[in-house]
Protein backbone atom coordinates (compact mmCIF):
# COMPACT_ATOMS: atom_id res chain seq x y z
CA UNK A 1 0.00 0.00 0.00
CA UNK A 2 1.16 3.49 -0.47
CA UNK A 3 1.99 5.10 2.84
CA UNK A 4 2.65 9.04 1.51
CA UNK A 5 1.03 11.09 -1.20
CA UNK A 6 2.85 13.85 -2.31
CA UNK A 7 1.20 17.23 -4.06
CA UNK A 8 2.44 19.56 -6.05
CA UNK A 9 0.69 22.82 -4.06
CA UNK A 10 0.62 25.43 -7.03
CA UNK A 11 -2.08 24.45 -10.07
CA UNK A 12 -2.50 20.84 -8.32
CA UNK A 13 -4.04 21.59 -5.45
CA UNK A 14 -4.66 25.19 -5.20
CA UNK A 15 -6.33 27.50 -8.52
CA UNK A 16 -3.88 30.15 -8.45
CA UNK A 17 -3.99 31.45 -12.23
CA UNK A 18 -6.81 34.45 -10.95
CA UNK A 19 -4.01 35.73 -8.29
CA UNK A 20 -1.11 34.62 -11.28
CA UNK A 21 -2.97 36.83 -13.76
CA UNK A 22 -4.03 40.03 -11.48
CA UNK A 23 -0.17 40.19 -10.16
CA UNK A 24 1.02 39.65 -13.32
CA UNK A 25 -1.40 42.72 -14.85
CA UNK A 26 -0.37 44.93 -11.73
CA UNK A 27 3.13 44.88 -13.59
CA UNK A 28 2.47 45.11 -16.91
CA UNK A 29 -0.09 48.37 -16.00
CA UNK A 30 2.70 49.81 -13.96
CA UNK A 31 4.86 49.29 -16.43
CA UNK A 32 2.63 50.87 -19.25
CA UNK A 33 2.68 47.51 -21.39
CA UNK A 34 -1.22 46.21 -22.33
CA UNK A 35 -2.88 44.03 -19.63
CA UNK A 36 -4.32 40.43 -20.38
CA UNK A 37 -7.88 38.36 -20.40
CA UNK A 38 -7.68 35.44 -17.46
CA UNK A 39 -7.83 33.04 -20.42
CA UNK A 40 -4.59 34.08 -21.93
CA UNK A 41 -3.02 33.17 -18.88
CA UNK A 42 -3.74 29.59 -18.88
CA UNK A 43 -1.21 29.58 -21.68
CA UNK A 44 1.44 31.91 -20.11
CA UNK A 45 1.87 30.00 -16.84
CA UNK A 46 4.03 27.14 -16.09
CA UNK A 47 8.39 27.25 -15.42
CA UNK A 48 8.11 30.05 -13.18
CA UNK A 49 7.47 33.90 -12.85
CA UNK A 50 10.47 34.98 -15.01
CA UNK A 51 8.85 33.15 -17.85
CA UNK A 52 5.56 33.94 -17.16
CA UNK A 53 6.34 37.63 -17.31
CA UNK A 54 8.13 37.02 -20.43
CA UNK A 55 5.43 35.69 -22.01
CA UNK A 56 3.06 38.53 -20.82
CA UNK A 57 5.16 40.93 -22.60
CA UNK A 58 4.72 42.22 -26.11
CA UNK A 59 7.14 40.21 -28.42
CA UNK A 60 9.09 43.44 -28.70
CA UNK A 61 9.63 44.08 -25.14
CA UNK A 62 10.81 40.73 -24.14
CA UNK A 63 14.16 42.02 -23.02
CA UNK A 64 15.92 40.26 -20.14
CA UNK A 65 15.51 44.31 -18.19
CA UNK A 66 12.02 44.10 -18.98
CA UNK A 67 11.64 41.07 -17.19
CA UNK A 68 13.86 41.37 -14.20
CA UNK A 69 12.00 45.04 -13.65
CA UNK A 70 8.44 43.64 -13.77
CA UNK A 71 9.36 40.37 -12.47
CA UNK A 72 10.31 42.71 -8.90
CA UNK A 73 6.61 44.39 -9.27
CA UNK A 74 4.79 41.23 -9.81
CA UNK A 75 6.77 39.67 -6.34
CA UNK A 76 6.21 42.65 -4.56
CA UNK A 77 2.15 42.66 -5.61
CA UNK A 78 1.75 38.85 -5.22
CA UNK A 79 3.39 38.88 -1.98
CA UNK A 80 0.27 40.60 -0.60
CA UNK A 81 -2.03 39.38 -2.73
CA UNK A 82 -1.39 36.07 -3.44
CA UNK A 83 -4.49 34.40 -1.57
CA UNK A 84 -6.81 37.03 -2.69
CA UNK A 85 -8.71 34.86 -5.20
CA UNK A 86 -6.99 31.50 -4.68
CA UNK A 87 -8.88 28.76 -3.78
CA UNK A 88 -8.44 24.98 -3.53
CA UNK A 89 -9.49 22.77 -6.91
CA UNK A 90 -13.20 21.08 -6.38
CA UNK A 91 -12.64 18.06 -4.52
CA UNK A 92 -9.30 18.16 -2.72
CA UNK A 93 -10.30 19.16 0.68
CA UNK A 94 -12.33 15.55 0.57
CA UNK A 95 -9.82 13.88 -1.47
CA UNK A 96 -6.88 14.67 1.05
CA UNK A 97 -9.37 14.28 4.01
CA UNK A 98 -9.67 10.91 2.68
CA UNK A 99 -5.91 9.50 2.34
CA UNK A 100 -5.34 10.77 5.50
CA UNK A 101 -8.72 8.59 6.74
CA UNK A 102 -6.53 6.00 5.42
CA UNK A 103 -3.37 6.40 7.57
CA UNK A 104 -1.32 7.70 4.41
CA UNK A 105 0.84 10.74 4.74
CA UNK A 106 -0.14 13.30 2.67
CA UNK A 107 2.24 16.20 1.84
CA UNK A 108 2.81 18.98 -0.59
CA UNK A 109 6.07 20.74 -2.59
CA UNK A 110 6.37 23.88 -4.07
CA UNK A 111 9.05 25.24 -5.82
CA UNK A 112 7.90 28.87 -6.53
CA UNK A 113 10.11 30.12 -8.48
CA UNK A 114 10.00 34.35 -7.93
Amino acid sequence: MTRLVIFDLDGTLLDTIDDLAASTNYALRRNGYPEHELAAYRYFVGNGVAKLIERALPEAERSAQNVERLRRDFVEYYTEHSADLTKPYPGIRETVSELRSEERRVGKECRSRW
